[in-house]
């Protein structure tokens, strides 16, 4: 039976047919997991003995029709129990981290309804450092590089047009000539200044085409931003305010306590209004292709996590059950800031932005900002934000002066 690939291993396939300098590797299709038959990995896993680590990339047949950074790649031991273990969490990820990602792709780009358990794994050995993502824009080529995991000071990832090593340049070059179309072309530079070609995708179809203003704005103090493109914004916003959420949860607990009005509320009750909200996150990113935060708050205060976590300890179960519950919250709050492109908020909030995030080609028309006022301002802004009627639903404009200073306004 002939084996089909997925777009990623294809399109490796094809580039080592062309003696580009690819990592050896071996896909791996979910029929074989299924049917625990791994005498192929095992074959390759045994050239692989030098190094007790391989990296194993998620390989769906349909995985070409979401955009990259969608679905995951670990690091594992470089033996078959690894492999199946880092496929499991490529799964798991898919379900859960990277659920609502996914969602919205089916929701606003057509993308294909998904069986998770027809995962593939592409599997190639694991060369140390730095990763460099090319694609042409226009008529000049880019390379955005990723922070290097080996420094202990961790530098942001940024974008050039000059790559420190020509070769990157003419390899790009003759890989999208290869290839005969547009593509991302994921590089790593190992420490010994080789340079592997370990992923392109096929980015022919992606546009990427290069706005007023309202009395109720509100000047911030500064932005954060990959691509210094276009200066002006609107987005549909969603008003975050954590601090409001857990008084409301730990209200509910003290009803249910104290007694309240009424019926006093269960421990029911209280996770109700747990996942009431994380239902309103999900519907409005359901809702809105391109969205952004407005963080009133983020983080929530140490006093309240204290004591929404400590509330019920005279019911002990009941207690793990809404600490747990608690902690899930805190997940889907970070998977649903991690779909939003514009986050305002004090300064010392900031996006932990991985490759494709910073950088990928569905952040060219779309890139990150992050617009921010100073921390010793934080009670007069907010003060602002409330004045001025900033409301979840509500349009924005930002609008970027001269000096860089961004002002926000409610359209």
């Amino acid at each position: 039976m002939e084996l089909h690939l997925p777009e990623k291993a294809r399109l490796l396939e094809r580039l080592r047919q062309g003696k580009f300098n690819v990592p050896d590797f071996i896909y791996v299709p979910a029929e074989d997991f299924r049917e625990e038959r791994f005498d192929r990995l095992e074959g390759f896993l045994s050239k692989c003995a030098e190094s007790y680590k391989v990296i194993a990339r998620s390989g769906h047949p349909s995985e070409e029709y979401f955009k990259g950074g969608t679905f995951d790649s670990l690091e594992t031991y470089a033996d078959t129990g690894g492999i199946v273990y880092a496929r499991k969490r490529i799964i798991s990820f898919a379900g859960s981290t990277n659920r609502l990602s996914v969602m919205r792709q089916q929701r606003f780009s057509n993308a294909p309804e998904l069986d998770l358990e027809e995962m593939g794994v592409i599997v190639m050995p694991f060369i140390e450092g730095r990763s460099v993502m090319a694609k042409m824009l226009g008529d000049s080529w880019e390379f955005g590089y990723c922070q290097d995991r080996n420094h202990k000071v961790k530098g942001q990832p940024f974008i050039t047009r000059t790559p420190h090593d020509r070769r990157l340049l003419q390899m790009s070059e003759d890989i999208q000539d290869f290839l005969g179309f547009r593509c991302e072309i994921e590089f790593i530079v190992s420490e010994d200044g080789d340079i592997y070609v370990v992923q392109a995708k096929d980015i022919s179809s992606i546009e990427t085409l290069e706005m007023k203003e309202s009395e109720r704005s509100i000047r911030l103090d500064g932005l954060k931003r990959i691509r210094k493109r276009r200066n002006y914004r609107e987005r549909p916003i969603y008003v975050m305010d954590n601090h409001a959420f857990y008084i409301n949860v730990i209200s509910r607990c003290e009803d249910m306590i104290l007694g309240a009005e009424g019926d006093a509320p269960t421990v029911e009750d209280v996770l109700k209004t747990i996942t009431d909200y994380e239902k309103e996150l999900e519907n409005f990113a359901l809702r809105y292709e391109r969205f952004g935060v407005l963080g009133l708050s983020i983080e929530v205060p140490d006093d309240l996590y204290q004591v929404a976590n400590h509330y019920l300890d005279d019911t002990p179960e009941q207690q793990k059950t809404l600490s747990r519950a608690l902690r899930e919250a805190a997940y889907k709050i970070d998977y649903f800031l991690a779909e939003s492109d514009t986050f305002i908020a004090r300064q010392n909030i900031t996006f932990n932005m991985c490759s494709h995030d910073a950088y990928g080609i569905d952040t060219v028309r779309n890139p990150l900002w992050a617009v921010y006022w100073f921390e010793h301002r934080d009670e007069e802004v907010i003060k602002d934000f409330r004045l001025h009627g900033f409301r979840t639903g509500d349009f924005i404009g930002i609008d970027i002066d001269v000096e860089g200073k961004p002002t926000v306004y409610r359209l």
